[in-house]
């Protein structure tokens, strides 16, 4: 993989910060922001972590309707919003790191579709280089997030994320000399 050009590392407190955060890609990666359409993401965490929480957040408000399924038995699963394509990838069941280019999926990694692939370390070095690396680990009570751009396209997009306001501590209780 490519060397990172700069990282970001965010508090998720709850999945509706994951949604807010993948609402705040959807412009950037179908065009509605005015920058280039499409880009890959590559989503990293253990099960449970949110990878696809964040996906169907970004495809919903990328106009995407109808069910969203994960595509974990399926491999992928694609959708279409006018003449933007969607391809959301799953390569958690592969053991070897060649399966999905057996699978012919390389030809789908287009730079004008929006790919997003969770488990993308199953496919060892053969993946090209993702615009954007998104890494969600367990932080309780929510998660952490840290994006890691690896292109210019990623780097724009990580100047356009607004890290979500911090969650106010509750007051300290009063003391009893007070």
């Amino acid at each position: 993989m490519s060397a990172p050009l700069r990282s970001l590392t965010l508090s998720l407190p709850d999945e509706a910060a994951t949604e807010a955060l993948a609402r705040q890609f959807a412009p950037l990666v179908s065009g509605a922001g005015g920058g280039p359409v499409g880009g890959r993401i590559h989503l990293q965490g253990d099960l449970g972590a949110g990878k696809t929480a964040f996906t169907r957040a970004l495809l919903r408000e990328c106009g995407i309707t109808g069910r969203i399924k994960s595509p974990s038995y399926a491999l992928l699963e694609s959708y279409k919003v006018s003449n933007l394509y969607f391809y959301h990838f799953d390569f958690y069941r592969f053991t070897d790191s060649r399966e999905w280019l057996d699978a012919g999926f390389r030809d789908l990694l287009r730079d004008e579709a929006i790919v997003l692939i969770e488990w993308p370390e199953r496919a060892g070095g053969l993946l090209p280089p993702p615009d954007m690396q998104i890494s969600l680990v367990y932080a309780e009570p929510g998660r952490e997030v840290t994006l890691t751009a690896h292109t210019a396209r990623g780097q724009t997009w990580l100047n356009a994320i607004v890290p979500p306001p911090p969650v106010p501590s509750p007051p300290a209780a009063p003391s009893a000399g007070a």
